[in-house]
């Protein structure tokens, strides 16, 4: 039974087998970055951080059934992920000025050139290389994951509670929705990019049960989490402007600018938000488990 005609069926435990089936994908995923020599260091570092993301989401719908084992794979996870993150500000400031240059940026071509090699200098003197003891570990953990997908008990999983777990993410990443977006903090509208990045993945499981809607739905989450990505990347290169860092001598040329595209990306997120978050959870929950329904009954 492949993933798609598990989350349709009513056999026992089918839902469990499409979770198992998802996570495999992930973790298949993930090897693929890390052993695929075609592939630079850097690439693979990319690769394999978004799928373990995706892991990550997963493991936090799988807590409730399995315990302990997925809440210890979900830390090393992140651990993993994060040891890798050394080119990250660099990557992101760089992106955060490709967003500027879309908008009218006044620098001459000769200063963007210094600005954006100074960055790349920066990006390159923090890239992490994918070593031989490196991609052992790397390697050896997913091993362990892939061990743990096959042991969890996932049969037990039914779709009302999966679409109970679903709606509780959702209300998490709902209550992280600022009352004023305009004021809202660097900090609280990353924390709400969190949420929003493990509801898009969680969300996806889905897809299967109504492939339009939902297709829409992880749409209109992936914009969202890009908004929120942007503004952040913006705030990465403006803490590169600060005193004594590496770009302050561009700070009085790229602060107004920075704080205009940040404005825009906030108004653009409060607007995708105000539509992906309209419902409240109970309504999502019952959406999902009537989706769940619907499928199950003779056609």
């Amino acid at each position: 039974m492949d993933e798609q005609t598990a989350f349709t069926s009513n056999e026992s435990g089918a839902i469990g087998e499409a979770l198992r089936a998802g996570a495999r994908d992930c973790l298949v995923e993930a090897r693929t970055a890390t052993s695929d020599p075609a592939r630079s260091d850097a690439e693979a570092v990319h690769d394999f951080r978004r799928a373990m993301k995706r892991w990550r989401a997963l493991l936090r719908l799988f807590e409730p059934f399995v315990g302990p084992q997925a809440r210890g794979l979900r830390d090393e996870a992140r651990d993993l992920a994060g040891g890798l993150s050394g080119a990250r500000d660099g990557q992101s400031a760089l992106d955060a000025l490709a967003d500027l240059e879309k908008h009218d940026l006044a620098f001459s071509a000769g200063s963007m050139a210094r600005l954006r090699g100074r960055i790349e200098d920066l990006r390159r003197t923090a890239e992490t290389t994918l070593n031989a003891d490196m991609r052992v570990r790397l390697s050896s953990a997913l091993d362990d994951a892939e061990a743990m997908v096959g042991r969890c008990p996932l049969s037990m999983i039914t779709p009302q509670a999966l679409a109970g777990e679903l709606a509780r993410f959702y209300r998490r990443a709902r209550r992280q929705i600022p009352a004023d977006w305009g004021a809202a903090s660097a900090e609280e509208l990353h924390e709400l990019r969190k949420c929003v990045v493990i509801h898009r993945y969680q969300i996806e499981l889905a897809e299967p049960l109504w492939p339009r809607f939902i297709k829409m739905w992880t749409g209109e989450a992936q914009r969202l989490r890009d908004r929120l990505g942007k503004h952040q990347d913006l705030l990465v290169l403006a803490n590169l402007t600060g005193p004594h860092q590496p770009l302050a001598r561009w700070r009085s040329r790229l602060t107004p600018p920075i704080a205009a595209r940040q404005a825009a990306h906030v108004a653009g997120a409060e607007r995708i938000a105000a539509r992906l978050f309209l419902d409240k959870p109970r309504t999502m929950e019952r959406r999902l488990a009537a989706m769940w329904r619907m499928q199950q009954e003779p056609a």
